[in-house]
């Protein structure tokens, strides 16, 4: 199955199981949601009235806890793991994996002194681990269609004496869900983007307009030197014709002058009287 079909029938099924829940009964759904080894996008689910509903009531930290999982980090987590319910494995796990995701969408090279402290990891091996095990083999999907998170790290588990200096790249990534406010800049950058391309398709067309019209003029100057070339032969065989027949009656001349003096030269007979 497409991981873009599971990830709509995971949305799907807790999106249901919300809105057919009110109060109290919703922050087994929210844990289960937050805990949910394939679901990344928690959009839809806060979308869901009886979840915003939530807000102001004794069950309000669960609408923190859902919201913290579809914008926040583990950092955030750290920050106000007070005013929020204790996590389970299973939730620490998924925040770390999208406190990956916010970090590779935020920087195409992560440092590892840098992932170390945003994942609270003691060592450079157990930070290789979670990322070649729960991330890098791991299939993300994300609801608007950027297909598979993927985090294709340049690292080698076994040469330690390269651990520190390798930095783990980021070959794709695909996004969270949009926080409050970041549907602005995002318009603002795919508005950029849409400006660049159109002013690079101008100046794709100059250059098509160009050598069409280097082409044109290359064409017409081939024919004008093609047409020289043409006059010059015709030239060139027209004097040659010319030249062929002057030699032609030069040489008829010379044969009649030649046996004009042939006759001249002859010695006549001398008639004698008739006796």
């Amino acid at each position: 199955m497409d991981i873009e079909q599971k990830q709509a029938e995971h949305i799907d099924y807790f999106v249901k199981q919300a809105s057919a829940l009110k109060g109290s009964a919703l922050t087994t759904v929210i844990v289960e949601a937050t805990s949910h080894p394939s679901l990344f996008a928690f959009s839809e689910i806060l979308s869901v009235p009886n979840v915003v509903e939530l807000e102001g009531t004794e069950n309000s930290v669960y609408l923190d806890l859902l919201r913290l999982f579809a914008h926040g980090t583990w950092s955030d987590y750290k920050s106000i793991a007070g005013r929020l319910p204790q996590l389970v494995p299973d939730q620490v796990l998924k925040l770390k994996q999208l406190t990956v995701l916010t970090l590779a969408d935020t920087s195409k090279e992560l440092p590892y002194d840098q992932l170390m402290q945003e994942l609270d990891v003691i060592n450079v091996r157990e930070l290789e681990d979670f990322l070649i095990n729960e991330c890098m083999y791991v299939e993300f999907a994300s609801i608007d269609a950027l297909l598979i998170v993927y985090l294709a790290l340049w690292i080698q588990v076994q040469l330690i004496l390269l651990t520190w200096f390798l930095l783990p790249q980021v070959q794709f990534a695909a996004g969270r869900d949009l926080r409050p406010g970041q549907l602005g800049n995002m318009l603002q950058t795919l508005t950029d983007w849409l400006t660049t391309s159109d002013n690079l398709l101008v100046s794709i067309q100059e250059k098509i307009k160009w050598a069409d019209t280097m082409s044109e003029v290359d064409k017409k100057h081939r024919k004008e030197v093609e047409e020289r070339v043409d006059e010059v032969k015709k030239s060139l065989s027209l004097k040659a014709d010319v030249d062929f027949r002057g030699h032609e009656e030069i040489y008829s001349e010379s044969g009649g002058v030649m046996d004009y003096e042939e006759d001249r030269s002859r010695p006549k007979r001398r008639r004698h009287p008739i006796g």
